[in-house]
């Protein structure tokens, strides 16, 4: 059933985007245009990594059920793992876009011996960071220089500058993760790591488990002491973000129409459909079939 599972491909995403594909694996998206509208209104998974930095502009987006804010400057990766829920657009949003394969990865890598170079793209999280005016432009040329050798017909060595192209990229990337993010994890609190355990147990145990005191149990706290160290970090209770995480996983189903609705309701281990039903509708406002109709 996890095969099912709806992703949106690169050029899913590029065709909403109303861009053209690249090369195969890679694709370099400069907006020539601030995007107003949510092209992305449902949550979704990508088959891609992504390196996106925003030049301007503000978005409200949700991944893995943690609400960001994102703003010029930011710039945040996210893997396959990760569930992007697009929640607003606040002001019209420039962007730069960096999506790849993980095969595109291994085959241009220059050194595949040296991975704790890249290990933070194995994170189920999504990694945010503030950059420096400095930062932004250095990563802009040289997002230009690999967007221009990968639109580029094939020259002498053109294969081979476009691998050196794409890991001086990915080599900045992360020296800026690097310095930065390994000081933002150690001044993580308490609470924080709370969450973020909770976060990772609620992803591998849901379908099966929605009861708060499982949870709790888990993190050797009290259901209510663990609620309101969620609702101060989150924003949202235990209960809220089992009842989240579940509602998301049923629209992504519900966005594959090989699936039959009662397929879905099973999978989500749901008594039955008619409970799916009104639980899914008490979230959305939609049964799942008039959501599906939406979709």
């Amino acid at each position: 059933m996890k095969e099912n599972i709806k992703k949106n491909s690169i050029n899913d995403i590029l065709e909403a985007l109303g861009d053209i594909p690249q090369a195969e694996g890679l694709h370099i998206y400069i907006n020539k245009e601030n995007i107003i509208e949510n092209p992305f209104p449902y949550p979704f998974r990508s088959d891609s990594y992504t390196i996106m930095i925003i030049l301007s502009g503000s978005s409200k987006i949700q991944f893995n059920l943690i609400d960001y804010t994102l703003q010029a400057n930011d710039i945040i990766l996210t893997s396959p793992h990760t569930v992007t829920h697009i929640k607003e657009i606040e002001s019209s949003v420039s962007l730069i876009g960096i999506n790849f394969t993980m095969n595109f990865a291994l085959s241009h890598s220059l050194n595949r011996t040296d991975v704790s170079a890249f290990e933070f793209f194995a994170s189920k999280t999504a990694l945010s960071l503030k950059l420096k005016e400095s930062e932004v432009s250095i990563l802009s040329k040289l997002t230009e220089l690999l967007h221009e050798k990968n639109t580029t017909k094939s020259t002498f060595y053109s294969k081979e500058i476009l691998a050196h192209s794409f890991n001086l990229l990915m080599y900045q990337v992360a020296a800026i993760y690097s310095e930065r993010y390994a000081t933002t994890i150690t001044k993580m609190t308490r609470k924080e790591e709370l969450t973020s355990k909770f976060i990772k147990l609620l992803e591998e145990n849901f379908k099966k488990e929605r009861k708060v005191q499982f949870y709790s149990d888990l993190l050797n706290l009290t259901a209510a002491h663990l609620s309101k160290i969620l609702k101060e970090v989150s924003g949202k209770t235990t209960g809220e973000l089992i009842d989240a995480v579940v509602i998301t996983e049923a629209c992504i189903l519900l966005a594959n129409p090989a699936l039959s609705i009662s397929q879905i309701s099973d999978e989500l281990n749901f008594s039955d459909q008619s409970f799916f039903g009104k639980f899914f509708k008490k979230h959305i406002g939609l049964s799942p079939s008039e959501y599906r109709r939406k979709t």
